[in-house]
């Protein structure tokens, strides 16, 4: 039986490509073991949003190659897919599978035991029309289900190289995804997570004159395939993955309020808190429509979750530029936030803009948001404490040193029961609560912050 090794970097929407690749090796024969060991080929799924992704690839390539000189090294995924010729050129590579590939994986790598292990893979991304045909049947051991509806981006923001690594948009029709997720819930799972490279674009390449409607973003399709998510049995949770913020209009979030399984929390990438960048960064709202979107949420879901990203340093982003950011997120009292520092990259708009920021003026930045952030999130898990919640337990892991079950409530707050607490072994916890969505009592923060412990007892739960 020949063994491979997988490796994934980036985006939920590469984790779930990783894990659909393992199970497709996996059906023809493979055993798959841990990167770490001795395997017959090694897959690296890359990522390029950032010069350090593209940096982590090449590292995870290298370390493949030099673990077993003689075994198979695959780069798969964005990086490959932009950077194919630094790629060719590299000892350490044997095959190069680009987007729009994945689901050949076994194909291409049953062509190279008589084409001599090495070869180049790659299509025309842009011209790419549909959605690449992978399907998960089952995700690990737990009981949250990512699944990839949708691929590829047409918005060019002027930082970011991902539409020409991953295309044009291109949507699975409701009917695969259906499938996918209704025989994932039949094996127990809870949650679905309905995630792409631009999650609002979804359906929107099959709608006359783009998905614009006076300013506001087209829900329409989006929403139809949500609603029809929430009609399978057994599946009771669903989560959105990041948000074009112009998508937020009343008729989204009443459609979403309607629907008991929704759960609420709203990522939507924010890059800058200043008009002035947000321009630059060829963003298509102001700071003020954003506002006003997050106040539509907060109108609909007193108690949301809304997180964001955010890139400090952009080209040109002046003191003041940045000082308004700070100012404006503070405002908007974001749940989380993922502070990014700008990454030139290059074949995009804002490599070439003058004013480029010196790494320690980022770091610096970077830091001020990440403490602010903190802060943020702590006063928001402070309000749910002395509530009852419904938590969906996924694993044990330890938290303030102590042996928990953990999971994680509709607003995606961490949650973790004190085994010894409540008298029990792993094992029985496992039994009692994994892969269920159980009613606590948040009882007190943990001292990081980032946990709400909570006890299960009855007298809790009333």
């Amino acid at each position: 039986m020949p063994k491979a090794a997988f490796h994934n970097l980036g985006c939920k929407v590469n984790a779930y490509e990783t894990e659909a690749m393992e199970q497709q090796l996996k059906g023809r024969g493979y055993e798959i073991v841990p990167f770490d060991e001795d395997a017959d080929v090694y897959i690296v799924n890359t990522c390029s949003v950032t010069n350090i992704a593209d940096r982590k690839s090449r590292q995870m390539l290298h370390r493949a190659k030099k673990k077993n000189p003689s075994a198979l090294v695959v780069a798969v995924g964005c990086y490959a897919q932009v950077a194919a010729d630094e790629l060719e050129k590299d000892p350490s590579v044997d095959i190069i599978i680009g987007n729009n590939q994945k689901s050949r994986l076994w194909e291409i790598l049953e062509d190279q035991k008589t084409a001599g292990g090495s070869g180049t893979y790659l299509e025309d991304i842009a011209a790419e029309k549909s959605c690449e045909p992978l399907r998960l049947e089952s995700r690990g051991e737990h009981t949250r289900a990512f699944i990839k509806v949708q691929d590829g981006c047409n918005q060019f923001c002027s930082y970011c190289i991902i539409p020409y690594a991953r295309g044009r948009v291109r949507s699975r029709s409701p009917q695969d995804v259906e499938d996918e997720i209704r025989s994932l819930a039949e094996k127990g799972y809870k949650e679905a997570v309905l995630t792409g490279i631009h999650l609002s674009s979804y359906g929107t390449e099959r709608m006359e004159g783009g998905p614009i409607r006076g300013g506001d973003w087209d829900c329409r399709e989006l929403i139809s395939l949500i609603e029809r998510v929430h009609e399978i049995p057994g599946l009771e949770r669903i989560r959105l993955g990041s948000l074009e913020p112009r998508i937020i209009t009343r008729e989204f979030a009443g459609a979403l309020q309607g629907l008991p399984k929704f759960c609420p929390h709203f990522h939507l990438s924010l890059q800058s808190g200043c008009d002035s960048v947000l321009k630059r960064m060829n963003r298509h709202y102001t700071t003020e429509d954003y506002a006003r979107r997050c106040g539509i949420i907060r109108e609909y879901f007193p108690d949301a979750a809304i997180t964001t990203d955010v890139i400090v340093g952009f080209p040109g982003e002046t003191e003041e530029e940045f000082r308004a950011t700070e100012k404006f997120v503070e405002d908007v009292h974001f749940y989380e936030m993922h502070i990014f520092k700008y990454s030139r990259r290059a074949g995009t708009r804002a490599a070439a803009m003058p004013g480029q920021v010196p790494e320690p003026v980022k770091a610096e930045r970077s830091a001020a948001l990440l403490k602010l952030g903190d802060d943020m999130s702590r006063e928001f898990r402070k309000r749910f404490l002395g509530r009852r919640l419904k938590v969906l337990f996924e694993e044990t892991e330890e938290a303030d040193g102590r042996l928990c079950m953990v999971g994680y409530t509709p607003e995606y707050v961490k949650a973790a029961l004190d085994l010894e607490a409540e008298g029990l072994s792993e094992a029985e916890a496992r039994a009692r609560f994994g892969g269920k969505i159980v009613p606590v009592r948040a009882l007190a923060l943990g001292a990081g912050g980032d946990a709400i412990f909570c006890g299960s007892g009855l007298e809790v739960c009333v």
